[in-house]
């Protein structure tokens, strides 16, 4: 937006009116063109010097867009204002429960080879892919290249962090050969069956099929496989629980430092039982947890400890919220599972009983 636009003016309507007018004028159009945009032609002098052709990169800069959609979204992720019981109806379907048990049997062979060689259990592994676009069916609607570089050059504080995620969206869009307007994804620039941003993209992504190729955009394999060596990566323990349930006050004592999900387990067992919770006796006082108060309807609390696995599981995205999602989406998909692979047996018997 120019400062004339809202420059003296107040009011929300009025700053709406010019983002929309400024959309679609000839200025937006060159929104991004690095002749007339000083921060997108020194990241286009910058990927040059990396080795990325000069026009390739001036091309994909002059297809790029302004979008406000996107910094209004920013502010209303859904981590930030449900309950727990809100957030959980959100992913807890069935729909998505017995489409993971569709998604794990039609992939068998790379579930089953991620969790043997990464060690993270299969369904963990699909519950992220439900979670995060219902296994793959769901992985967004805005352009990423316009998502990325309206926060790159308009969010107002992490500007620099979605430089870099533009800069690794070129760099892998130029290697891979894909047309740097076509991708779609979150409007944080998310991508793919997993929705991992370009700089996990870079770092994790994993040609899991061996086609010579690490595309999380249209590869279920390549997800899988990601995903698992993502978590292997920010060192999950396989075999370790992820969480336990315990009992505790009837609201949230102020001596505990619950939620801290950006972080390692930090709270001892020892300090949870001083404060009135119900800790297994097979955690030791001196064990370090992560505390989750869950507000499981209003004024009603439930309490989780999460281990490490836990705090591997908030490294892809960092709300407690969402590693309860994953966790228990995780827990129901293998439950189905069973229970069809029960029923399978059962009929199978039937059939077997009534042969001659």
């Amino acid at each position: 937006m120019t400062p004339s636009c809202i420059q003296g003016r107040k009011g929300r309507l009025v700053t709406l009116a010019c983002a929309a007018l400024l959309a679609s004028s000839p200025l937006a159009a060159q929104e991004f063109a690095p002749e007339h945009h000083a921060g997108a032609s020194a990241l286009v002098n910058e990927l040059t010097d990396a080795g990325i052709e000069r026009a390739w990169l001036e091309s994909a800069m002059q297809q790029a867009r302004y979008r406000q959609e996107v910094l209004d979204a920013m502010s209303g992720a859904a981590e930030r204002r449900l309950r727990w019981d809100e957030y959980r109806a959100i992913f807890l379907d069935d729909e998505r429960i017995y489409a993971g048990v569709a998604f794990l049997e039609a992939h068998a062979d790379a579930f089953a080879r991620a969790e043997a060689e990464y060690g993270v259990p299969e369904e963990i592994i699909a519950a992220i892919l439900g979670v995060e676009t219902r296994y793959g069916r769901i992985t967004g609607k805005h352009r990423v290249i316009d998502s990325l570089a309206t926060l790159a050059f308009h969010h107002p504080r992490r500007g620099d962090f979605f430089r870099g995620e533009l800069a690794a969206f070129l760099e892998i869009a130029y290697e891979q050969q894909v047309a740097p307007d076509e991708p779609l994804g979150s409007y944080a620039g998310a991508m793919g069956y997993p929705q991992f941003i370009p700089t996990s993209y870079r770092a994790y992504a994993v040609d899991f099929d061996d086609d010579g190729l690490r595309d999380l955009w249209t590869n279920p394999v390549d997800a899988i496989g990601s995903v698992a060596n993502y978590f292997a990566e920010h060192g999950w323990r396989g075999g370790e629980p992820i969480l336990h349930e315990i009992e505790g006050p009837a609201t949230p004592p102020d001596t505990i430092d619950f939620n801290r999900a950006a972080r390692k387990p930090a709270v001892s067992a020892g300090s949870l039982r001083d404060a009135g919770f119900e800790v297994p006796a097979a955690l030791a006082d001196e064990r370090r947890l992560l505390p989750v108060a869950l507000e499981d309807g209003e004024d009603n609390w439930r309490y989780v400890l999460g281990d490490f696995n836990f705090y591997v599981i908030t490294r892809y995205n960092h709300s407690h919220l969402y590693a309860m999602a994953a966790v228990e989406l995780a827990e129901a998909i293998a439950t189905a599972r069973n229970l069809d692979a029960h029923w399978l047996q059962a009929v199978d018997a039937d059939d077997e009983e009534a042969r001659p």
